[in-house]
């Protein structure tokens, strides 16, 4: 390290453990082993850890988001024992926690003042640790206390960890690559939360490519009917001012041309394929069609860089699930044959562990929101000032 360090001082550890979860068992540990190598650091030279994280999107306190259940699989990870904190405001446990051990503080977001930046929630924390490092990349873009307002109280004392050093060098690397064609295909629903930061790829990328539940704003912009596919009325308008400013520039920007349709995402029923600009009314759009596969597979197979973020349907259903697994298996395909591709976002990550290898692409960013930011502004509200760790 850049400072002095003895094994009396205790380090806090700003981590994303926000898995995803199904019946209870996590489908996806990624977040958690990328974070291993900084907390086994720390370890190492003899230190106390303390882990602090967020899960969900709960409304105060909720067992059914508690980070009890990471106390297991975090022991086996770092084959020693794990404590925990039920109350974060409770500071008795710091009389218990020795050299070398771990202790985990519970779910960060049962506090309102976590995500309010306030800066008493802060200075709590900070009492956990005599030096803080930030290891949440995920979460990087975000103004919260544990990322953003705590650093006032570790001057000359924070530090980036590993993962959060690799995934910007990383970032960097996308941003200042000269490979072209370069395609950015992005998917999922979160419209309002991507499409300003696609705005930064206007002039960048050659083409972006755009799928999941994004794409019906954009249909009905253009006159298609999308029956009861995902479309807010605001989103419309953001469309409109998107293509508005697309048009200005040398990007192209792919829609699909079909797509898969249901009268029920939750019992499955009267699937079939239809023109994305003709679906019927009472039913909505789940997955992109093959004609759309064909024509995301051309763009995909001519590039010499991609950037991905975000399903194209509702992969977690089998049924609805085609559309991803093909743009997985074509981004793999791309990737083989000497391209590079950086993937990110939650649900793209557990969509290419459940459809091909991890090794089959050249990254796997932790972040999705925080990568896409990254390329709008690398000034991220969690980096800046950081140091960087010297082993």
């Amino acid at each position: 390290m850049t400072m002095m360090l003895d094994k009396n001082q205790r380090v806090l550890i700003r981590v994303d453990f926000n898995v995803p979860v199904n019946n209870g068992v996590i489908s996806d540990s990624s977040r958690i082993n990328s974070a291993l190598p900084t907390i086994r650091h720390f370890l190492n030279l003899g230190m106390s850890v303390v882990l602090m994280s967020h899960f969900g999107r709960p409304n105060g306190f909720d067992d059914n988001y508690s980070l009890k259940f990471l106390v297991q699989p975090l022991s086996k990870l770092l084959n020693q024992k794990v404590l925990f904190s039920a109350d974060i405001r409770d500071l008795d446990v710091l009389n218990t926690i020795k050299p070398g051990e771990i202790l985990l503080l519970e779910n960060l977001r049962f506090y309102p003042e976590e995500t309010q930046n306030d800066l008493v929630f802060a200075e709590l924390l900070s009492k956990y640790g005599d030096i803080y490092v930030n290891d949440a990349f995920g979460t990087s873009h975000r103004k919260h206390a544990s990322i953003q307002k705590i650093q006032e109280f570790f001057s000359n004392k924070s530090y980036m960890g590993f993962l959060l050093e690799k995934e910007l060098s990383e970032l960097k690397k996308i941003q200042q690559s000269s490979l072209t064609p370069q395609t950015v295909i992005v998917g999922g629903s979160k419209i309002g939360s991507k499409i300003h930061i696609l705005k930064t790829f206007l002039n960048k990328a050659d083409n972006i490519l755009i799928g999941g539940g994004m794409a019906f704003p954009f249909i009905k912009f253009m006159g298609g009917k999308i029956g009861g596919s995902l479309c807010k009325h605001n989103e419309v308008e953001v469309v409109k001012k998107f293509l508005f400013q697309a048009k200005k520039s040398t990007t192209k920007i792919i829609l699909p041309i079909d797509c898969v349709v249901t009268d029920s995402i939750s019992s499955k029923t009267n699937i079939k394929y239809c023109d994305i600009m003709s679906i019927p009314d009472g039913y909505m759009g789940v997955d992109i069609g093959d004609f759309s596969v064909k024509l995301f597979r051309k763009y995909i197979a001519n590039s010499k860089l991609i950037l991905w973020n975000g399903p194209m349907g509702i992969f977690e259903a089998e049924e609805f699930s085609a559309g991803t697994k093909e743009i997985t298996n074509a981004v793999s395909e791309f990737t083989a044959n000497s391209g590079y591709s950086l993937i990110g976002g939650g649900d793209t990550v557990s969509a290419i562990s459940e459809f091909g290898e991890k090794s089959q692409f050249s990254y796997i960013s932790t972040g999705g929101g925080a990568m896409l930011d990254f390329f709008r502004n690398q000034n991220l509200p969690g980096i800046m000032g950081l140091k960087t760790i010297i082993t």
